[in-house]
């Protein structure tokens, strides 16, 4: 069977990471997991973050991460490039370059090998633009398809990038659009395209102009499942500081406001803003507002920077969509 006779949505529920669990009970297990251990991992479940970093020597970490889902989208090289970018994110947003990935795969036996050959195949080409390669991996039986990755970067130590240290006065910028989720949804199908390739895009480029701004970085994490409001909200409360949204200066995929604004949501939606609830506060217009919940997959980069930077930032691809302010860890959507 060709692959273009498959549509993998129709194999599952729900996809991307709009399928991952809601925040607050991820929380507490993460929480009851999280013990003293080795002093070597530098950064672990205590707080949490993007990924796992694991001190190697006293100018090399490794870090380490795994990401996976049901597939967002019919094309099975679609789904397999993204699953890929999205799970490469998390090393990028720790500063770390790809070295190495592992495919983590569970397909249903009557799914076309054909179909699945394009996942892998697609997975693989990402992962080799990442810097990476593909080193194994495992396979089993699942009647949904499920897929993600595995992934192992390197880092120096002393330059780790990690959701804290947030500053008041600094800027927050954003290297990709939202509305993965809404747009899948609800768009058009040239607006489903076009989301499609710019999520099919790595955050490589991004993550090395942050690195290549050095001390001006403060705060840096992706934008995936929680939404840009749940992943702001990370920020906040380990930088012990609020974040500011201005919604209205949020780059946008085609497509999402209207889908937005013609009441267009995700089940991930109610989910983040159950766990958010007394944590943001919005006086944004209701369908910016939605967008700020919405469940993102292979999204941006959203950096907290010295004002002094931020023209590099810009200058780099990303766009100010706020400021970090003094006070209670919050999030303000405006």
């Amino acid at each position: 069977m060709e692959t273009t006779e498959v549509r993998l949505t129709e194999w599952t529920a729900c996809g991307g990471c709009a399928a991952k669990w809601g925040a607050a009970p991820l929380g507490d297990l993460v929480r009851a997991l999280a013990r003293g251990g080795d002093p070597a991992l530098l950064v672990g479940l205590a707080p949490f973050d993007d990924a796992a970093v694991y001190r190697l020597s006293d100018d090399l970490a490794m870090v380490s991460t795994t990401d996976f889902f049901p597939p967002l989208v019919d094309d099975p090289a679609d789904f397999g490039a993204i699953a890929a970018a999205n799970a490469c994110s998390d090393v990028f947003a720790m500063g770390g370059r790809v070295v190495m990935a592992l495919n983590v795969a569970a397909f249903p036996e009557r799914l076309p090998a054909a179909a699945v050959a394009a996942v892998l195949a697609a997975a693989a080409e990402v992962v080799a633009e990442a810097g990476g390669t593909v080193a194994g991996g495992h396979t089993i039986r699942s009647e949904e398809p499920i897929f993600g990755l595995a992934v192992q970067g390197l880092v120096h130590p002393d330059r780790v990038l990690t959701k804290g240290g947030a500053r008041p006065g600094d800027v927050l910028v954003l290297s990709k659009p939202i509305g993965t989720g809404i747009v899948l949804a609800g768009g058009a199908p040239d607006e489903v395209g076009a989301a499609i390739a710019r999520m099919r895009g790595l955050n490589r480029a991004a993550s090395e102009a942050l690195v290549a701004l050095g001390g001006g970085v403060h705060a840096t994490t992706d934008v995936t499942g929680f939404g840009l409001a749940g992943h702001g909200w990370e920020v906040a409360e380990r930088s012990g500081v609020g974040v500011v949204v201005d919604t209205g200066a949020v780059p946008l995929y085609d497509g999402a406001l209207m889908a937005a604004e013609a009441g267009v949501r995700t089940g991930g939606d109610a989910r983040n803003r159950d766990h958010l609830a007394g944590r943001v506060s919005s006086r944004a217009p209701e369908a910016l507002d939605a967008l700020a919940y919405d469940p993102q997959t292979s999204g941006g980069l959203l950096a907290a920077v010295d004002p002094a930077a931020s023209g590099d930032a810009e200058a780099a691809g990303f766009t100010v969509v706020g400021e970090v302010a003094a006070g209670e860890p919050r999030v303000e959507l405006v």
